[in-house]
């Protein structure tokens, strides 16, 4: 994926506030959350396949495999995953908790994971890179997706979504964790938002969104747009 965001990318309308609300109306902080910036917006729900062999990963990965505890993934903005002398990094502040699922050796050094994407968090202050080369922040999570029938006119994002799926099935390809909740408008708008060909930011302005039926609304315009769903 690319980080070049446009910012008049018609998915998001100039009046669009993809802003949540302030940290300091939620309880839940996580301090100094270990970060991994990534080219990608991990979604609550989503599946991230990741392939780790940086020392400070590997030990990140070891550490949470050991505690059960989540580390936070952020979309790059410059600089790139791996580590390079002199490189400037900088990313998001904000981003989604990922639970490691499983995790497999393809070899020595090398690690196969899987994570689950579960909470959306903004950081709480500055992130620092310490001896280890692992960024970490203070974290306050936000709140999640309220369960959200899905209205009759947002039917039709469902019914193409099932049909995508049952498509890359077929191919052996199955890119979201079960159950499928297509009656769901936060799962639904998730799911098409992770694979829609759509800038990096404009990804994370849509995970950052905290209305689940806005996030929809939004994804529905851009697939009607393009001939996706009929209307």
């Amino acid at each position: 994926m690319s980080s070049g965001a446009r910012p008049g990318h018609p998915l998001l309308s100039e009046d669009t506030d993809p802003a949540p609300s302030a940290p300091g109306l939620f309880a839940d902080l996580q301090p100094q959350l270990p970060l991994f910036p990534l080219d990608t917006v991990l979604f609550p729900g989503g599946l991230l396949p990741l392939r780790v062999f940086e020392v400070r990963y590997l030990d990140l990965i070891s550490a949470c495999l050991r505690s059960g505890e989540p580390f936070g993934v952020v979309a790059l903005i410059q600089g790139g995953e791996v580590r390079r002398d002199g490189e400037t990094v900088r990313f998001e502040p904000e981003g989604c908790l990922a639970e490691v699922v499983d995790c497999d050796s393809e070899q020595t050094g090398i690690l196969q994971v899987r994570c689950r994407g579960t909470r959306r968090f903004m950081l709480a202050g500055q992130a620092h890179q310490g001896s280890d080369g692992l960024w970490r922040a203070d974290a306050v999570l936000q709140d999640e997706d309220a369960p959200a029938p899905l209205p009759p006119e947002l039917q039709p994002c469902a019914t193409a979504l099932g049909r995508a799926i049952a498509t890359l099935a077929q191919r052996g390809q199955h890119p979201f964790f079960m159950p499928h909740r297509l009656d769901d408008a936060g799962w639904l708008a998730n799911r098409w938002s992770e694979i829609l060909p759509i800038p990096l930011a404009t990804r994370h302005k849509l995970m950052m969104l905290p209305d689940p039926l806005a996030r929809l609304r939004l994804v529905d315009g851009f697939l009607r747009r393009h001939g996706i769903v009929g209307g």
